[in-house]
């Protein structure tokens, strides 16, 4: 099997349009977002928290509609091993969507970023040490250039918070992303605006926000959007409560 692409240079990945590199990309930009957010508090922090949501978040809803769908049609054994990362990512959801919920102050809040740490930096092994050597064995160059326009045209456009209700598979995921979409990337906004507003503006932002978010918990519920996941890689759908 080809080596791991943290061992490849741009040329052996198939160059910068590649769904290797961009993956690749994405997976520096990870470690060093984990790092910054490591190295600050409050506010900034906050900041480069949301910024790692909209990285993460996108880049797996892009994996599981449109990268795994074609690893489990062209590589052999693919099934089991993207159904593996699937289970990451829905444990990372669930964990995510509890830390949103637990102050900075409580101990908890640690704990909870230091089990998403580890299995954000496991699913970037699970992924350039195994999954996607794979699938460069098994797609040519265009292939995998057609594969890094796709990935990246659906991740522009991906919700951008956890949602673990939602299933991790077509169709779910995809019928799901319209509304989701839309919904996050405005609760992105409200709550950087009211990091940096005091009084009654923060107030009504973070209260329109916290609008958004149960809307979105009840979108996420819809029966359509939880279709097509594996049983393994689905929260139940209860009521929630954020």
């Amino acid at each position: 099997m080809t080596s791991s692409l943290a061992d490849q240079n741009l040329a052996q990945l198939g160059g910068p349009f590649s769904v290797l590199t961009r993956q690749k990309r994405d997976h520096i930009e990870l470690d060093r977002l984990l790092h910054r957010i490591d190295a600050s508090t409050g506010a900034e922090r906050q900041d480069y928290l949301t910024e790692l949501c909209r990285l993460v978040f996108p880049h797996a809803f892009a994996e599981e509609s449109v990268l795994w769908p074609a690893i489990r049609k062209m590589v052999p054994g693919g099934e089991p091993l993207t159904l593996e990362i699937e289970r990451e990512h829905q444990e990372i959801n669930e964990l995510f969507t509890e830390f949103e919920k637990v102050p900075e102050s409580d101990p908890r809040h640690q704990q909870l970023w230091e089990r998403i740490k580890t299995l954000l930096r496991e699913d970037v092994r699970d992924e350039e040490d195994r999954l996607l050597p794979m699938l460069q064995d098994a797609a040519d160059h265009r292939t995998l250039i057609q594969l890094g326009w796709a990935w990246e045209a659906v991740r522009r456009i991906a919700p951008t918070r956890p949602h673990p209700v939602v299933a991790r598979r077509p169709p779910g995921n995809v019928a799901a992303a319209a509304p989701l979409t839309v919904l996050d990337r405005a609760r992105d906004h409200l709550d950087r605006g009211a990091r940096r507003s005091s009084g009654r503006q923060r107030d009504v932002l973070t209260s329109v926000s916290s609008g958004l978010a149960r809307v979105a918990g009840v979108v996420e519920h819809v029966p359509p959007f939880t279709r097509g996941e594996d049983p393994s890689t689905n929260t139940p759908r209860t009521p929630d409560k954020r």
